[in-house]
């Protein structure tokens, strides 16, 4: 993290209070008490191991997509703008501190469990961007001043800056701001998904902590030790039972009872509780508020080899790509100036996760080669594969004469019609 005091910015001072508050991702209304009576947050959802997985495999997936700069060349093309300094930052190193893969796997993390992702934009004199560095969404507010004009307000305590001085708060202009929103209200500032799943997410962590008390207190429902008379020291019975059969390694171990005394279960299993039934359902309950393939999170109860392939086809294309397409256009918005959008434009590469098998990929080039919309190099370049030289005709396409245009097929008929009836006269 930045020393973000040194970059304070001379904002005016307000006035009067601003009525119209948007308060960043801060939600705490949402979260309060689950029907399930676990508290959920942010950092305790983490703890279930289906969230973990949810969050895991989307960062990664934004993180590990080709991200470039590109522009528009004269031929209506586009070609990698490798020159540009925002290329580098986007593509290798957006900081001196992270890789532009740890530094989209973080962001990418607090969209997922903040509903919105934020990054210091450092520009230059020139108002070029020179780095990017994220910043936490629960310590971020945005709000609007007496004008109505959107800002960013940062605040770090002593514990989250003990080598900065302390606490400190520093104003940010929506221009040195990477905002990245995911869905919310109004547009402007997502909200949690935890938040607005807390319930479902509840039921998953009481599920855990049910199965770990049941397997740490013997695998066994809870009971009750009954003695025919008055028990002199309750106390030291119970200790004295917990002390052999309590606890998943005592599992099993056959009671001795003496005195009359008998053991009567309370409990109920876990096969009536239906135990296992609702951890199964809750996996799908997280990974619906994530869209995510239940395969991904490993229940393949569902999947086999004729769908697989299809439902990861589906990720892409309805889980993943509504996520790239909000980091195109906020990039696109924040650190490209007015005269650089007119030119410029950032693109993921998703080609690689949407090729099917290596059959149906050859059959698919060999149709396209055949029909002189893709070269050689066209498709080497897509298997990652060293160009063939130009003088070789790697760049040549392919017409496959025995397809005629009907308007050339109509002039040769008249033609040949025409000769004809010349000849016959």
């Amino acid at each position: 993290m930045i020393d973000i005091s040194k970059h304070k910015l001379s904002f005016r001072s307000r006035d009067k209070p601003v009525q119209d508050s948007l308060n960043g991702s801060q939600y705490s209304f949402y979260f309060g008490p689950t029907t399930s009576g676990k508290p959920v947050n942010e950092r305790t959802a983490m703890q279930i191991t289906a969230v973990y997985a949810c969050v895991r495999i989307l960062s990664e997936a934004i993180a590990g997509l080709p991200l470039h700069l590109y522009r528009y060349d004269d031929s209506g093309g586009k070609v990698k703008a490798v020159e540009h300094p925002l290329y580098r930052l986007l593509h290798d190193e957006p900081n001196p501190e992270m890789t532009s893969f740890a530094f989209r796997e973080t962001l990418m993390g607090h969209l997922l469990l903040w509903g919105n992702a934020y990054a210091q934009i450092i520009r230059n004199g020139k108002g070029e961007v020179m780095a990017l560095y994220p910043l936490m969404p629960d310590k971020m507010t945005v709000d609007r001043d007496e004008r109505g004009n959107l800002y960013y307000l940062y605040r770090q305590t002593k514990e989250d800056s003990p080598t900065l001085g302390g606490a400190s708060q520093v104003y940010l202009r929506p221009s040195d701001v990477l905002h990245i929103p995911g869905l919310g209200f109004d547009g402007l500032v997502g909200y949690s998904p935890i938040a607005m799943a807390k319930n479902a997410i509840g039921v998953a962590a009481a599920c855990e902590e049910f199965g770990a008390k049941f397997f740490a207190n013997g695998a066994a429902p809870g009971g009750v030790l009954e003695h025919p008379s008055v028990v002199k020291d309750p106390e030291r019975l119970r200790e004295s039972w917990n002390a052999v059969y309590q606890g998943s390694g005592n599992a099993h171990r056959i009671a001795v009872l003496e005195e009359g005394i008998k053991y009567q279960p309370i409990g109920i299993s876990p096969e009536q509780a239906q135990f296992l039934e609702t951890r199964k359902f809750q996996i799908d309950e997280i990974a619906r508020i994530f869209r995510m393939p239940p395969h991904m999170v490993g229940d393949l109860e569902k999947s086999s080899f004729s769908n697989i392939e299809q439902q990861s086809l589906e990720f892409v294309k309805y889980t993943l790509d509504p996520w790239v397409v909000r980091w195109e256009q906020n990039i696109f918005r924040s650190l490209l100036s007015l005269d650089e959008k007119k030119t410029l434009f950032a693109k993921f590469n998703v080609d690689g996760l949407l090729r099917g098998d290596y059959q149906s990929r050859m059959n698919g080039y060999a149709v396209a080669r055949q029909n002189g919309w893709m070269s050689v190099n066209d498709i080497r370049e897509l298997e990652d594969m060293n160009l063939i030289p130009e003088e070789l005709g790697g760049n040549r396409y392919l017409c496959n004469g025995n397809f005629v245009d009907l308007a050339r097929a109509g002039d040769w008929s008249e033609k040949y019609t025409s000769n004809e009836e010349a000849e016959n006269e």
